[in-house]
């Protein structure tokens, strides 16, 4: 249980920040990047859902910045044992796949892809686009990170998934606004 008495404890004033085991790192590693880059995927997850009504979208986007708290703990946490534990936050194959399912799911209800599409529609499919692409920075990061430390296979795999359930989402979303904004490519040459 995290319990938090004090926001400020001055022990980051040197430009070092503590990981799970209790070890320093500095806040320009790659590894806090990765988790700083997650952190802010997680707060613009939170604008998209706090636009959504209450129904299964909103429930997933819930359940998913639950998730990317543990993601953070995972990354945050140093070791090459990825198994989780009542001490160990690990992202494990289980929510990848959930989230593979819930994918396939909102897949089928879409037209099959014809062009790239605009980063718009709705205002929160617009948002999720946005945190789409945030999360792909933070993979970008994570990924970065993990040539340097060992991080949980899982997971890398989750936030890779992550950006394709956010992506096919935001279609989601548009289609019952009237479909996606597609790309023209080149369609403002004179």
């Amino acid at each position: 249980m995290v319990k938090l008495n004090r926001i400020y404890t001055r022990t980051g004033d040197a430009g070092s920040t503590g990981l799970v085991d209790g070890s320093r790192v500095s806040k320009a590693s790659l590894r806090i990047a990765a988790i700083g880059d997650v952190d802010e995927a997680n707060c613009a997850i939170g604008i998209a859902a706090a636009s959504l009504s209450a129904g299964p979208e909103r429930e997933m986007l819930a359940r998913i910045q639950n998730e990317m708290f543990d993601l953070g703990a995972d990354l945050a946490t140093p070791g090459e044992d990825f198994a989780p534990s009542d001490m160990t936050l690990r992202i494990t194959e289980a929510q990848v796949a959930r989230l593979e399912h819930e994918i396939d799911r909102m897949n089928d209800a879409l037209s099959e892809l014809t062009s790239f599409i605009l980063p718009g529609g709705l205002p929160a499919a617009a948002q999720l686009h946005l945190a789409r692409a945030v999360t792909r920075r933070a993979e970008r990061t994570a990924v970065a990170a993990a040539t340097e430390v060992a991080l949980n296979p899982q997971a890398l795999a989750y936030i890779n998934r992550l950006s394709d359930h956010l992506f096919v989402l935001a279609r989601l979303l548009n289609m019952q606004a009237g479909g996606d904004i597609l790309w023209k490519p080149g369609a403002t040459r004179g």
